[in-house]
């Protein structure tokens, strides 16, 4: 069953976000047989990351837990908060899954 996972990064912390982002791609190049989708959060004007999403493809919690604390942006202390929720794929690049 897929998880949302949503994360805030803490403020003012754009240099750090740039700093680990390397590691962050090779983290999601690593995992992305789990990924369904993620992004980054953006302001409105399209600049500066405030945060990530991610649809992960994981069977508990717990595992959805221990892979967004593995991201080397969490590792890092990127991120102020996470927020992960379970998630039921309605649609999906255009497939309708109801």
């Amino acid at each position: 069953m897929p998880f949302l996972i949503e994360t805030f990064d803490k403020p003012h912390t754009q240099a750090l976000r740039q700093a680990l982002r390397d590691k962050h791609l090779d983290f999601l190049e690593e995992n992305k047989s789990l990924l369904l989708a993620c992004g980054a959060k953006l302001e409105d004007d399209g600049t500066g990351g405030t945060g990530s999403v991610y649809i992960v493809d994981l069977e508990t919690r717990a595992e959805a837990e221990d892979f967004v604390n593995a991201d080397p942006f969490a590792e890092g202390g990127l991120f102020e908060r996470t927020v992960i929720t379970r998630w039921r794929k309605a649609y999906l690049g255009g497939e309708c899954y109801l």
